[in-house]
């Protein structure tokens, strides 16, 4: 009997290997130098003794101390590597930085200001790497609960998330979440573009791949401001729910892979 392969898997790497972390945990940073600290602390404290792990802290070309906060960093947290973006390329290539980087067949990202909680990180791990999870299974993403943003940008994130979930499919509720946790191979499979970590729950259903969603924690911004404004988000969110839904359109599934 051939070996039957379910379409999105073939090649894909879930098993840890000996003497590298199962888990890197990507943080894309962009003026974040008065976060860092606090932030590298809570994930080493949150995840030492429950997984090997790494910390990938992506400078995405900041113009205060970041990088040398980072740096200074190494030194206290020997699981942190940071690199440092030439140019400044946004959130979703600092992201794709990490990951081509990491050496964990897991990955996890959360977002350099510190709203996303740290202490979640190994829930949402252990749900995807549960001994019964389905054999599709590529990604576990949190949803914020009680969010601390201000009325008018919940307001927004609420419609936007609507209108995405409405046209995509997604099932998520919150793509803006940061927190969300996956197999590194499955993540490079998937086209790149930029705001891609905006629709990976899409992008992974397309792919033929499961997802799970679990509450997590939303905190305030302990320092700095947003890097975005809904305005911002705005002018791009149509362009992008447009080629995702092109790229959804013109996605044709195998179904099953036979090796004869």
């Amino acid at each position: 009997m051939p070996d039957r392969v379910p379409a999105p898997l073939y090649h894909l790497e879930k098993t840890p290997v000996h003497g590298v972390p199962s888990l890197s945990v990507v943080v894309p940073m962009f003026n974040e130098a008065a976060n860092a600290p606090t932030l590298i602390t809570e994930i080493a404290t949150a995840l030492r003794g429950e997984v090997a792990f790494e910390i990938i802290a992506v400078n995405d070309c900041s113009t205060d101390e970041t990088a040398r906060v980072l740096s200074t960093l190494k030194v206290e947290f020997p699981e942190l590597r940071a690199i440092s973006h030439g140019n400044n390329a946004g959130q979703s290539r600092s992201i794709r930085t990490g990951i081509v980087g990491a050496r964990g067949a897991v990955i996890s990202t959360l977002d350099g200001d510190g709203q996303n909680n740290p202490a979640d990180i190994s829930a949402l791990y252990k749900a995807l790497t549960r001994e019964d999870a389905p054999d599709l299974l590529m990604m576990v993403a949190g949803e914020r609960q009680d969010r601390q943003d201000t009325a008018a940008k919940r307001y927004a994130s609420r419609l936007a998330n609507g209108i995405r979930k409405s046209l995509l499919g997604d099932d998520a509720n919150d793509t803006g979440c940061g927190l969300k946790v996956f197999y590194r191979d499955a993540f490079l499979k998937l086209p790149y573009f930029d705001h891609l970590h905006r629709y990976l729950p899409a992008l992974f259903k397309r792919e033929g791949m499961d997802i799970e969603f679990m509450p997590v924690t939303a905190r305030p911004r302990l320092h700095g401001q947003s890097k975005y404004t809904n305005f911002q988000r705005a002018a791009v969110a149509v362009r992008d729910l447009m080629g995702v839904m092109w790229l959804k359109s013109r996605m044709r599934q195998p179904g099953s892979i036979d090796e004869l």
